[in-house]
């Protein structure tokens, strides 16, 4: 069995997928590199082969028909053999120091018979366009160097969030809560964060800057006019992690985690409620109406305390100038938080 799995989804990644498997490459035999190529039409799959025949022992090359991040992240799942899953985005790259300093750490829960349910680390917006980059790090946030719970989770600002880029889980967990991410959907990053979270008990947090996290490409998914045009595959999300906290009973469970899982939710509304106010059309507004309807009807507790809430106040202001100073909030949230 191996430590650590790292999947890395590839959609026609030629030309920056060799970098993302150099920077993993650090964690040596004890490192599981799945190359999910999703149908590429491109020499994805040659690469991979390439790469899995220099590395027998570490990459492996899984070849499937193309259905989205979702569907790679899925299949890695069902590959990992590694105790931790961890998924690096095939234009993203690790800090090869930090990796060895994680690698270190999880090696030492295994050695004393401990585990996590969830390890985090620090994660960097990189710009290259720009000559630019800015770190999340959770200080004030989580303990560090220790092992905690959700009653020991501090405040969260603005710019903090738990992210795909900062999470590695115990492979059994996302098992065991039977994760199954969505085909042909982007911004399921969010899901694969947000759906185990009720199964977590335990968790660890190092302060390296271990993911590096590439903006800047026109396609990109986080790219403003992108996220526009696939703001039904946002809706889905929203709408799949609404019914998610739905779902729970948190009687049982610490007040902590009700309290982040609500904040995360906040956060993810307000994303396709923006883009739709940005949109400006009738039916792009409508659809705004109907997600905030879909919480109130599935989830009416966190519907009463998000649209009370100042992201939801700002989302659902009335008329076009309640829209306009929607949209100036927006855009000094996004210089405030960082340069996506």
């Amino acid at each position: 069995m191996k430590l650590l799995t790292v999947a890395i989804p590839c959609y026609i990644s030629e030309s920056f997928m060799e970098h993302a498997v150099e920077t993993a490459l650090c964690g040596g035999e004890e490192i599981e590199i799945l190359l999910v190529n999703d149908g590429s039409t491109d020499k994805t799959a040659e690469i991979a082969d390439r790469l899995a025949a220099e590395h027998p022992t570490i990459i492996k090359a899984i070849h499937k028909e193309n259905g989205g991040h979702g569907s790679a992240v899925n299949a890695g799942l069902a590959n990992a053999s590694g105790i931790y899953y961890k998924v690096l985005d095939s234009d993203d790259w690790f800090d090869e120091q930090a990796l060895i300093k994680v690698m270190d750490i999880l090696k030492g829960f295994v050695k004393d018979g401990k585990g996590v349910d969830m390890f985090l680390a620090n994660y960097v917006y990189e710009k290259p366009s720009l000559q630019k980059h800015k770190a999340i790090r959770y200080g004030g946030v989580f303990p560090q160097n220790e092992i905690f719970t959700w009653s020991d989770v501090g405040r969260f600002k603005m710019s903090q969030n738990i992210l795909m880029h900062s999470v590695i889980y115990r492979t059994e967990l996302l098992r065991d809560c039977k994760l199954q991410l969505p085909l042909h959907t982007f911004y399921v990053d969010n899901i694969f964060v947000y759906n185990p979270l009720p199964y977590v008990k335990t968790m660890y947090y190092c302060d390296v800057d271990l993911y590096r996290y590439f903006i800047g490409r026109e396609d990109q998914s986080v790219n403003e006019k992108v996220m526009i045009g696939r703001i039904d595959q946002q809706i889905r999300v929203n709408k799949i992690m609404i019914d998610v906290m739905g779902a729970q009973d948190f009687t049982k469970k610490d007040p902590h985690l009700k309290k982040y899982m609500r904040i995360y939710l906040s956060k993810i509304m307000t994303v396709p409620s923006m883009m739709l106010i940005l949109d400006g059309a009738g039916e792009a507004l409508a659809k705004k109406d109907d997600i905030w309807t879909y919480l109130k009807e599935h989830a009416p507790e966190d519907y009463k305390a998000l649209r009370g809430g100042l992201f939801g106040i700002a989302m659902n202001l009335p008329g076009r100038g309640g829209r306009k100073l929607a949209i100036g909030a927006y855009r000094a949230a996004r210089r405030f938080v960082g340069f996506i």
